[in-house]
């Protein structure tokens, strides 16, 4: 049985506190942390990417699903929501094939979901759906922003905007990475992370400047902020970006990101 892994992320320390006493009679389970806040998740997983994260949905500051917007997705863990909130969660949840445990948390709900967790197979489109569950609790407590935002294109900015808001000003020379999950794309800058409806094709062909460059068919990155890169078997590398994220490159991609990179050097 592999060991799994495992981050804990609750605002309520004592809901945190109850689950690691039911995990702790589960075996294969090891837990890597305890976080109390969305930040600290995200600088957990940085370079340190868990087997499974138990998640709560609302949360100060961030919701939940902030966090999820940090994983490429064929890289993404497998992740178990808490929620309180079973009018909202549970119907969005089922629907998306999400599992998720309603606090106070039980033993042998505990052992199911952790059962499921091992029969998933990895799924690229894992991400895609826990983004369509997020549009699903668009407006209900702990929902965070719409991931159906649309956007336009002036001045060398994206303008992002989910309906509710007059817009958000995204400079291309800002955006430090971006990556796909079916209809649904994240902009990462130093700071933020912004969900919009596009295609990672259309983007990179149509929209981006030219030092924004494909290092998986789900992953763009603007080779400005490349700080390293060290070969991985298979002709695969690790990239470490200067905000300390680290993506992968698939095979497909490497010598099309060589190149780019020795073309910046020269100039």
């Amino acid at each position: 049985m592999k060991t799994l892994n495992t981050l804990l992320v609750d605002d309520e320390l004592s809901a945190i506190e109850g689950l690691k006493l039911r995990l702790e009679r589960v075996d294969g389970i090891h837990i890597i942390d305890m976080v109390t806040s969305v930040d600290e998740a995200i600088e957990c997983v940085k370079n340190d990417l868990p087997d499974l994260i138990f998640l709560d949905i609302q949360m100060p500051g961030k919701s939940g699903f902030d966090l999820l917007k940090q994983f490429q997705p064929e890289q993404h863990p497998a992740i178990v929501f808490v929620t309180a909130f079973h009018q909202y969660a549970v119907r969005a949840f089922e629907v998306e094939a999400v599992d998720y445990l309603l606090k106070p948390v039980r033993q042998a709900r505990l052992n199911e979901a952790i059962e499921r967790v091992r029969a998933r197979r990895p799924d690229p489109l894992y991400k895609q759906q826990l983004l369509t569950a997020s549009d699903a609790l668009d407006g209900s407590p702990g929902a965070g922003s719409s991931s159906s935002s649309s956007y336009r294109v002036e001045s060398e900015k994206l303008i992002i905007t989910d309906g509710r808001n007059s817009g958000q000003f995204v400079p291309f020379n800002e955006i430090v990475w971006v990556d796909a999950a079916g209809d649904y794309m994240c902009i990462h800058t130093h700071n933020e992370t912004y969900v919009m409806r596009a295609r990672l094709k259309h983007l990179v062909e149509n929209i981006l400047p030219p030092e924004f460059v494909r290092i998986h068919k789900s992953t763009a990155v603007n080779i400005r902020y490349i700080k390293h890169i060290e070969a991985l078997r298979n002709s695969e590398y690790s990239i470490e970006l200067t905000n300390e994220k680290t993506l992968k490159v698939s095979r497909t991609y490497s010598a099309s990101l060589k190149s780019h990179l020795f073309s910046a050097v020269e100039k």
